[in-house]
């Protein structure tokens, strides 16, 4: 449970930070969907001086928070926890990842420079977060937004919009139903004046996505309590309210040890007379284990979703930069030997991941070994086989005189409609091999560093490789489609000349489901059934076992045994067939028709395929970033999926 919810809320953080460095960072006008928006997070909202910064620093164990009067933070804190096995506590900022802080008060410090560095000295504030990650073992994997504060009125020096700009930015958060909100109010003021739940409740009017959060509960007046609140009887949420002490600021002013104030704040609880009873729900450690549980179930429910998102994304931006010019001026000549060296490198990398140098060839084998025999497992036989449908189909394909010795037209009937089912795995596994090759194909395309100046040739290699692919597809299911073909149209005479001789022994071993239809005939005696078997036959039928249900059943278990051999000798040639069409054919010609035609193109036509536009090269760059986000993204998704 532990190393997958850090797997989760760590595939979050990776995702975020890389936004960030991309400039995505929610809203925007960007044509394009924002991934972080879709990316569950726990937004911290409420008022100046709710106690939101004690809270987070109660969380963590830490002080480490800017403090002062006004509006202290004034960007948004991306605050990552990880959870580690033990060692030593330390902090990284995403802008100065290799650097690590163990004192920190200068992670105060950092968090203060840094933001002057976008917003000045002056009070204004930013959108562009500071991303800060926590390792330590007295910590939950956990990923917390902190926002500046909700306000009333500007103060000085700070501009007149400030309130309107700082509820613009938290609403920015709150709205998206991906986010998490941890609304903040202190005890002792009334709840129905909180900024933090009057928020809360505007865009998450249900409040299932809302956690609420009572601070101060030790500043009451004397002989009141929040027990209305904390019991959801006075503002009702479907997560349960969590009751905080903060520490006070003569504790800050005298550095109080974090250990020391989380241990008084749990004597508290347990020690009053008015929430003793709720002791062991209350407090920033519990909190803080909640809010974890709670986020990495919310990223697992949402990964279908984002996932959907980044292959849209992914679609989008290929569609994009395909859109965009990619020239070089040069001689003719040269144009077509750069081509041509540009497509040999493409060459070489899709020929490494076939043959095992780079990731990717092994999944072919993995349609065969895994893939092709669980689908032959699921083919619906003894649907087919059951005693109902053999029936019918001897009984239909005698026609009007019921067969003599052999329902000969029966078998083949029964046979050839067990064999179609055939065709479905096997253009399955075509289609399979397929979609692995076009795989390589693009990672390819990708990893071939010299091609990236030039999307149109990307594009261009892409297309021609697909074509490509598509042709031996075609093939390939031609080719399959004939091997099954050819098992329905000339039967293994041998096999049926043999059930004579193994009847004569005691006739080919049932299936298990007709083992128990055997045994239950024997148990139950044929005249309670009125059903004719070959052992006992049907006083009132004269052709008696001939007709009875064992004689079916002994046809449907024939058959089967006769399917299970075509399925062995399929599962074995459909294999060769699909890697002698696709796999061997894309290794030595993927792009043998692509140079055909570029060695007739004219200097014109070789130019517009390495053509490339300066004032688009800084859009192209962006996208190309941004597409290479989506791709990790998108990579990192998976590979957590495969460890779930």
């Amino acid at each position: 449970m532990t190393a997958r919810m850090e797997s989760l809320i760590g595939l979050v953080n990776k995702i975020q930070m890389a936004c960030t460095k991309l400039g995505d960072y929610g809203g925007g006008d960007s044509t394009l969907n924002s991934l972080w928006d879709a990316l569950p997070s726990v937004v911290v909202v409420g008022g100046q001086s709710s106690g939101k910064s004690s809270v987070l620093e109660s969380i963590v164990g830490r002080d480490f928070l800017p403090r002062g009067s006004g509006i202290v933070t004034r960007r948004p804190l991306v605050l990552q926890l990880h959870k580690t096995d033990g060692g030593e506590e330390y902090a990284e900022f995403g802008h100065i990842p290799r650097r690590r802080f163990t004192d920190f008060s200068l992670v105060r410090k950092e968090i203060e420079d840094e933001t002057d560095r976008i917003t000045g000295k002056s009070k204004q504030i930013s959108p562009i977060p500071i991303h800060l990650s926590i390792y330590s073992p007295k910590v939950v994997n956990l990923t917390l937004i902190d926002l500046p504060g909700l306000t009333k009125v500007a103060v000085e020096g700070q501009p007149e919009t400030i309130v309107e700009d700082i509820e613009k930015m938290v609403r920015a958060y709150v709205e998206k139903p991906n986010s998490i909100i941890l609304a903040i109010s202190p005890a002792n003021q009334d709840i129905a004046t909180s900024d933090a739940m009057k928020l809360a409740k505007e865009v998450d009017p249900s409040g299932e996505r809302t956690f609420g959060v009572l601070t101060k509960l030790d500043l009451m007046d004397k002989g009141t309590n929040a027990l209305d609140v904390l019991e959801g009887r006075a503002y009702r949420l479907q997560h349960p309210w969590v009751g905080i002490v903060n520490r006070s600021q003569a504790d800050i002013m005298k550095n109080t040890d974090m250990t020391y104030a989380r241990r008084r704040e749990q004597e508290y609880f347990y020690t009053s007379p008015d929430y003793g009873h709720l002791a062991s729900k209350m407090g920033s450690e519990y909190l803080a284990k909640l809010l974890s549980q709670h986020l990495e179930s919310v990223i697992k429910a949402k990964i279908p979703g984002i996932i959907s998102l980044i292959n849209k994304g992914i679609d989008e931006m290929e569609a994009e930069l395909d859109r965009l010019g990619r020239p070089v001026a040069v001689d003719d000549g040269a144009k077509l030997y750069t081509i041509l060296e540009l497509c040999r490198a493409f060459d070489k990398i899709f020929k490494e991941h076939l043959d095992g140098g780079r990731p990717g060839g092994d999944r072919i084998y993995g349609v065969f070994d895994n893939q092709l025999p669980a689908a032959l497992k699921k083919l619906p036989f003894d649907r087919h086989l059951s005693l109902p449908n053999v029936k019918k189909i001897v009984s239909e394909s005698d026609g009007y005189q019921p067969h003599l010795i052999a329902p000969e037209q029966g078998y083949r009937r029964l046979i050839e409609g067990s064999l179609s089912y055939f065709k479905g795995p096997a253009e399955a596994s075509v289609d399979a091999v397929h979609f692995v090759l076009k795989e390589l194909v693009r990672k390819s395309i990708g990893e071939t560093e010299e091609l990236r100046r030039f999307p149109s040739l990307q594009a261009a290699l892409s297309g021609a490789a697909g074509e490509a692919l598509e042709k031996f597809r075609e093939e390939s299911k031609k080719t399959v489609a004939r091997l099954v073909e050819q098992e329905s149209s000339y039967l293994t005479v041998d096999f049926f000349r043999r059930l004579p001789q193994d009847m004569e022994k005691g006739g080919p071993a049932p299936p298990p489901a007709d083992r128990r239809a055997a045994s239950a005939d024997r148990k139950t005696p044929p005249t309670d059934r009125g059903i004719p078997t070959a052992e006992h036959g049907n006083p009132g039928d004269p052709l008696g076992d001939r007709y009875g249900d064992a004689h079916f059943r002994r046809i449907g278990s024939n058959v089967s045994s006769y399917i299970s051999m075509v399925s062995d000798t399929l599962k074995n040639t459909i294999p060769k067939a699909v890697v002698y069409c696709q796999v061997k054919e894309a290794r030595q010609n993927l792009l043998h028709y692509f140079y055909m035609q570029i060695g007739k193109r004219e200097g014109k036509e070789l130019g517009e395929l390495l053509d490339e536009d300066p004032s688009l090269m800084s859009q192209r760059q962006e996208l190309a970033q941004r597409l290479e986000l989506y791709k990790a993204a998108r990579d990192e998704i998976d590979s957590v999926a495969w460890v779930r």
